[in-house]
């Protein structure tokens, strides 16, 4: 079963959403800010595409964090600012049985299905 995670009002989720559904791409759809996150699928994410991948260090929320949070980073902290702050989380994230995918890219999305 093919999942896509973010958050609802996040343009690019909207453009992936739109994508799947128009290529008849069965999936459900898990909001970060609704259905919430657990440590283990964060974990999962970064095991597979690496912290700094999954890190969205170009978001609104990075820099409005406290300085001390964006400085010396590590997996271990990524990790617990993601949880605590979703949206830090590079969007969408497509999850196949297979894969794990970061962010929409057409191309990418016709590769995979």
């Amino acid at each position: 079963m093919t999942t896509i995670f973010g958050i609802k009002n996040c343009d690019t989720v909207r453009k992936a959403r739109k994508w799947l559904e128009t290529n008849n791409v069965e999936h459900t759809f898990h909001d970060f800010r609704e259905d919430g996150l657990s440590e283990e699928q964060v974990k999962r994410w970064v095991q597979a595409q690496g912290w700094e991948a999954v890190l969205n260090k170009r978001s609104t929320s990075f820099r409005n964090l406290d300085e001390n949070d964006k400085t010396n980073l590590t997996e271990t902290k990524a990790i617990s600012l993601m949880l605590e702050h979703p949206t830090l989380i590079k969007r969408p994230v497509l999850q196949t049985s297979n894969s794990i995918t970061l962010g929409f890219k057409a191309d990418t999305y016709q590769g995979l299905f």
